[in-house]
């Protein structure tokens, strides 16, 4: 999964640095590299992208109060989206989600990025509602 995730960094910091669509940079990645994209790397970057502003809307208040999502590494910006995506709709628990997204900082950012993105992160996982947060009927 590490590597899937990969390509999805790759072709969504792609989409971000050409100002174009994830489709498009799917289609210029999968040209480049002359291999097929993985299936989770495809369903990563379409997920994202379909659902950033969402994403955002977690990232967001996790930032330093004079710091904003434009302002971030753009593999780091990537990377936390990506991991925010995991634990919205692919039910990775937030510690798997974070541990990637850090892992895969420490080879592909810069020297800060790893404690950055733990620390964001962190907070967003205590801002997504896990399934047993919700009420039940049972008298205590």
């Amino acid at each position: 999964m590490r590597k899937a995730r990969k390509y999805a960094v790759d072709i969504l910091y792609s989409a971000d640095m050409a100002a174009c669509s994830v489709e498009q940079a799917m289609a210029a990645y999968a040209t480049m590299s002359d291999r097929e994209i993985p299936a989770y790397s495809k369903k990563l970057a379409e997920g994202v992208a379909e659902t950033s502003y969402l994403i955002d809307g977690y990232l967001a208040p996790c930032l330093a109060e004079d710091w904003t999502i434009e302002r971030m590494p753009a593999v780091d910006r990537c990377l936390a989206r990506i991991a925010v995506w995991e634990m919205l709709y692919a039910d990775l628990p937030a510690a798997i989600a974070i541990s990637e997204a850090v892992d895969l900082a420490k080879e592909l950012s810069t020297d800060s990025s790893p404690t950055f993105l733990t620390g964001v992160l962190g907070h967003v996982a205590t801002l997504i509602p896990r399934a047993d947060d919700e009420p039940t009927d049972e008298k205590v």
